[in-house]
């Protein structure tokens, strides 16, 4: 299963040679996934059939380089309540967002920019654990959750493992570890 943003440029099919029928796909500005005390989504209803009818073995959250939802993440005001359904969805992405603000107070906006990108992936693979069967097939080793970045500017593309066994998942302030890191060009 792949989970990738809505942007045309980055068509997971044509990134990572997918065949019609391959995978089982969901598309959505920045690539959230939203934690599941949320409420229902197109989102979790999708998580839902391919894991627990699909049966999948992998989920690939997957973003990408240069992502407007992510820079209107980063534009956001802290605490404004939006009726604008843009900012209503990227706001999944606000825990991301302050891990990246902590992390790169220093650096420029692009450069929080690119570093919220991947922070999203990862706030999203941990967010997926938030869905009780995702939790049961990944503690159970049945299910891995995997995280991608495209930059299409150089086509290079990084991909990595949710270590679950080494992640701390709760409620707030959940923490990961990523394994099995690789980088193609």
């Amino acid at each position: 299963m792949v989970i990738a943003c809505a942007d045309s440029r980055v068509c997971p099919s044509n990134v990572l040679g997918f065949q019609p029928g391959e995978v089982f796909m969901i598309r959505n500005i920045a690539n959230l996934v939203p934690v599941m005390k949320n409420g229902p989504s197109e989102c979790n209803a999708a998580l839902e059939f391919a894991v627990t009818t699909l049966q999948v073995e992998n989920i690939l959250v997957i973003g990408h380089s240069s992502c407007a939802g992510i820079e209107t993440l980063m534009n956001m005001p802290e605490d404004v309540e939006s009726r604008n359904f843009i900012n209503k969805w990227v706001a999944n992405g606000n825990l991301a967002k302050l891990r990246t603000k902590a992390a790169t107070a220093h650096l420029s906006f692009d450069q929080q920019c690119r570093y919220c990108e991947k922070e999203s992936i990862n706030q999203s693979l941990l967010n997926l654990l938030s869905y009780p069967w995702i939790e049961d097939r990944v503690r159970r080793e049945l299910l891995s959750l995997h995280g991608g970045h495209y930059n299409f500017s150089n086509c290079s593309f990084e991909k990595w493992t949710l270590d679950f066994q080494e992640c701390n998942v709760k409620e707030e302030g959940s923490s990961y570890v990523v394994k099995e890191q690789e980088f193609w060009c």
